[in-house]
C-alpha cells in the first residue's frame, strides 16, 4: 500500500486553520486553484480537480479535539483509500497542515502525490492571504 505523508507550515494560528479545514463542504475554496469545484451530498464530498479528474470522497470524522478530518475517495482509481488531514500547533506561533493518505494501488502515487503536495500549499496560500470561505 502506497503512503504519502506530508507536512506543511501554514503561517496562521492553529485555531484559525482548523476552523477552515473543518468546513468539509468548502474544500474547493479552500484547496483552490488546486480544485475547481465541490459539494456535499450527505457525508460524500464531490470534488472536482484543476487537471479534471472527479472523485467522491466519504467524510468519515471530523474530529475537534485532535483538529482532524478523515475521510476515504470512493472508487476508481483507488481500490483502497483512507486520509486524514491534522492541524497542530507549531512553536512558531503558526501551525501544521499534517496530510496522510493511503491507497491501493500503489502505482497511484505518481498522480496523488503532487495533488497532496499542490493541495497542502493551496491550503496554506489561501489561509496566509486571509482568503474567505465564504
Amino acid at each position: 500500500m502506497a503512503t504519502i505523508w506530508w507536512e506543511q507550515a501554514v503561517a496562521v494560528p492553529a485555531a484559525v486553520a482548523w476552523a477552515a479545514l473543518r468546513r468539509v463542504d468548502r474544500a474547493q475554496v479552500l484547496f483552490s486553484p488546486v480544485l475547481v469545484d465541490g459539494c456535499m451530498h450527505g457525508d460524500i464530498r464531490e470534488l472536482v480537480f484543476a487537471n479534471g479528474l472527479q472523485v467522491k470522497e466519504r467524510i468519515v470524522s471530523v474530529d475537534e479535539q485532535k483538529r482532524r478530518v478523515a475521510y476515504s475517495a470512493q472508487g476508481a482509481p483507488f481500490e483502497h483509500h483512507s486520509a486524514s488531514m491534522q492541524v497542530v500547533e507549531d512553536t512558531r506561533g503558526g501551525c501544521r497542515l499534517i496530510w496522510v493518505s493511503d491507497f491501493l494501488p500503489d502505482t497511484l502515487e505518481e498522480a496523488v502525490r503532487p495533488l497532496v503536495i499542490e493541495g497542502a500549499a493551496a491550503f496554506a496560500a489561501n489561509l496566509e492571504a486571509g482568503h474567505s470561505l465564504d
